[in-house]
């Protein structure tokens, strides 16, 4: 049975098939195949019951969020203040890439939009100034994967619906996590320019009048950002309440910079529904495909097999770690999350670690396949708004930042706190 699994799930990724019918057929074939009952019945049941959680409605409102800061004009005022205050260190605007991701992604929860925003930002200063092209370009699909770990996170909230742990605990998990992925990067990005010089452009020349007059720029997504997360620990709101009440904050910041209009909505409403739409058809076939599992036997099936390989927990966790890195070089990460998790989930946990702490794990890991080639979606993200020159310059350009990530993976292992900390700190505040 698990050989079947396996074999039809790399066979339909090879074929190019969708994610979304992927994981459907895996589980609509194991269901005939295994099982004497019609577990095909039972979709539809299954599709309304999941489609109907609460928690689902945070991801279209994350999604318009993060669509009406764009249509406002807001992220790119963010990224010129951003780059104004970051530009003097070696690497200039490199290093505004990243800080205006980590700041773009506080209001976003997605990784593709995070990217693209800021390559549309970014790449014509990278013209202009003569920045390294593939270094720069790793810097923006690398800072694009900061839209799934810094909270809110869209992939955070499909772990917690699959895992069945809180959303205010991975997003408290996520923070020092993602603040320190950040610094790594910037701090690569520093060392390489010191190291070699001729990969950074001319730095500008920027005043401390200037700096200070772009300040005000970066008020209204750290705002938005203190807002959506802020009412969460507070306890005031759910994680879909408060996303409701960001999206009530952007629009209201469209209408007062005069950018609120019906084509604006037209066009940020269209996006979302894009984006959700294939968010929710994965969801809902991963759902279906883990009642199949269930039912059948191999989730109870594979955990058995996995401990009685009499692995130690550490050389069971960095089987699974490499066990993903080779899966996102292949697999569109959001697929990869819920087709795999319901299958790792239980076996971690029976190995002794805390689920919170492998969601951020597993959320660092799907940042790596949003980089590794050949079907990293950054890549292709990065690629696509450049419009010019070779794919490979991408690729070769986000290689430090992965072996940054190899970096975040071995701290996690080593220093657990590092995601447990805060979430344990505030429940017995």
């Amino acid at each position: 049975m698990l050989t079947l699994t396996i074999s039809m799930l790399l066979g339909l990724l090879a074929l190019s098939v969708t994610a979304a019918a992927t994981v459907g057929l895996l589980g609509v074939t194991l269901a005939g195949a295994y099982s004497p009952l019609s577990l095909v019945n039972a979709m539809g049941e299954l599709a309304w019951g999941t489609s109907s959680e609460f928690l689902l409605v945070a991801i279209p409102l994350y999604v318009l969020m993060g669509e009406l800061l764009v249509s406002s004009g807001v992220a790119g005022q963010m990224y010129g203040a951003v780059s104004k205050w970051v530009s003097w260190l070696p690497g200039g605007l490199m290093n505004a890439n990243i800080g205006a991701s980590a700041l773009f992604s506080a209001t976003s929860g997605s990784s593709v939009a995070t990217a693209a925003t800021i390559s549309t930002l970014a790449l014509p200063e990278q013209r202009k100034a003569g920045y390294n092209a593939p270094l720069f370009l790793g810097s923006i699909a690398a800072g694009g994967t900061l839209g799934i770990l810094i909270p809110p996170s869209i992939n955070m909230i499909v772990y917690a619906l699959i895992a069945n742990v809180s959303v205010p605990k991975l997003y408290l998990a996520a923070t020092l996590p993602g603040l320190l992925l950040v610094c790594l990067f910037i701090l690569l990005i520093v060392g390489l320019c010191l190291w070699r010089p001729g990969l950074a452009g001319s730095l500008p020349s920027i005043s401390w009048a200037e700096r200070i007059a772009a300040l005000p720029h970066l008020v209204p997504p750290l705002a938005i950002f203190v807002l959506v997360i802020g009412v969460i620990y507070g306890g005031i709101a759910t994680a879909s309440e408060s996303a409701a009440l960001g999206v009530v904050a952007a629009t209201l910041l469209c209408a007062a910079k005069g950018a609120l209009s019906w084509n604006m909505l037209s066009r940020a409403f269209e996006a979302t529904l894009r984006t959700t739409g294939m968010i929710i058809l994965i969801t809902l076939a991963a759902f279906f495909l883990n009642f199949v599992l269930s039912s059948v036997g191999l989730t109870t099936m594979l955990v058995d097999a996995v401990q009685g390989l009499d692995l130690p927990p550490l050389g069971m966790m960095l089987a699974i770690i490499a066990f993903y890195i080779l899966l996102g070089c292949f697999m569109d990460t959001l697929a990869m999350l819920v087709t795999t998790a319901p299958l790792t989930v239980p076996i971690v946990v029976a190995l002794g670690y805390d689920p919170v702490w492998f969601g951020i794990m597993l959320i660092v890991l799907c940042e790596m396949g949003q980089l590794t080639p050949p079907f990293g979606m950054n890549l292709f993200v990065v690629h696509s708004v450049r419009g010019e020159g070779k794919f490979m310059d991408v690729v070769i350009g986000v290689l430090p930042f992965l072996a940054v990530l190899l970096v975040m993976i071995a701290l996690l292992l080593a220093v657990p706190q590092l995601a447990t900390w805060l979430p344990a700190a505030m429940s017995g505040r």
